[in-house]
């Protein structure tokens, strides 16, 4: 078997001596606690729903697993003018993909936001948000290096299409992350912080009209505010099934009923409660000490960068 080194041509070699190692390391490690956890709440999620197969969230899971491992080296390879113009049209594709799904899409807990595949359903503002970081960024990048260039206008007309798209829908938690990640993005940029303060107050105002004029907003905002009043069930299983962990979790004692068969998204929005019970407090742990390690370091490398683009 041929070693890989630097004078190594054959793309493998290059796509190796072009990444960050121990980022790669990192995500590895992530994606396979990740799979051992899903096989851990699937069949309690597969039990409640009546689905005979016990595995059949974590079969799933896996399936989609090898097209996204491909699909990320495949995105690793990409130079920057090339990268920003996938981001563009995904953007765009996504943003037509969302404005069908309030027209024709399913209706979830009172939300449209999927579009029914058959087999699946489509989230399409889950891709919508890969495909906006690379286009505000693109234009915030050519604004600062060229002042006769409106990029910072073209960025926030980027931004109010996606923000309004995801509050009709409603999905008020993507659009407060979007408008974090844009807020962000445009004081790297180099915009004063007059902008960012006004953006600051413009994202309060909305939150405290999505507050007074929607009941769904107000009940969540209650139920955080005031967790004593039983307003978030998912959130009181939530912790009632990481307490049940301990230290090293129930998975090395079988005395100990697990908690996560009362989580109703246990093997999506909280398997990291499921973590906490099967394998305890150490596991968590290791889990944040993993996404800290990845955040840090990538924001590292990006302070490293030259581009702003890349930054």
């Amino acid at each position: 078997m041929r070693s890989v080194s630097r004078l190594d041509d054959r793309l493998i070699a290059r796509w190796w001596f072009s990444v960050d190692r121990p980022s790669i390391a990192a995500l590895a490690a992530m994606l396979t606690i990740g799979g051992v956890l899903i096989f851990a709440a699937g069949p309690t999620a597969a039990a409640r729903m009546n689905i005979n197969n016990e595995f059949h969230f974590a079969f799933r899971q896996l399936l989609f697993l090898g097209p996204s491992i491909a699909l990320l080296f495949i995105a690793s390879l990409l130079p920057p003018l090339q990268a920003r113009r996938v981001g563009v049209i995904l953007f765009g594709l996504m943003l037509a993909l969302m404005a069908y799904a309030l027209v024709f899409g399913s209706v979830i807990n009172g939300a449209r936001r999927w579009i029914d595949l058959g087999s699946f359903l489509l989230q399409p503002s889950e891709f919508a948000k890969t495909g906006f970081v690379i286009s505000a960024a693109w234009m915030m990048a050519e604004g600062a290096r060229d002042p006769k260039f409106p990029g910072g206008t073209f960025a926030l007309c980027l931004y109010v299409v996606f923000a309004s798209l995801l509050m009709m829908q409603p999905d008020f938690g993507q659009w407060a992350l979007i408008t974090a990640v844009w807020a962000v993005m445009f004081f790297v940029a180099g915009w004063s912080w007059i902008w960012v303060i006004a953006l600051a107050v413009a994202g309060c105002a909305a939150l405290a009209a999505g507050y007074f004029f929607s009941p769904h907003v107000a009940r969540r905002i209650d139920g955080f505010l005031q967790p004593e009043n039983g307003g978030n069930y998912q959130v009181d299983r939530a912790l009632e099934t990481l307490n049940n962990g301990g230290v090293f979790g129930r998975f090395w004692r079988d005395d100990v009923e697990p908690v996560k068969r009362l989580l109703p998204d246990a093997h999506t929005d909280f398997i990291f409660a499921v973590a906490g019970e099967e394998f305890g407090f150490v596991l968590c742990v290791l889990i944040i000490g993993l996404f800290a390690f990845f955040v840090i370091r990538n924001l590292v490398i990006a302070a490293g960068l030259r581009s702003l683009f890349a930054q």
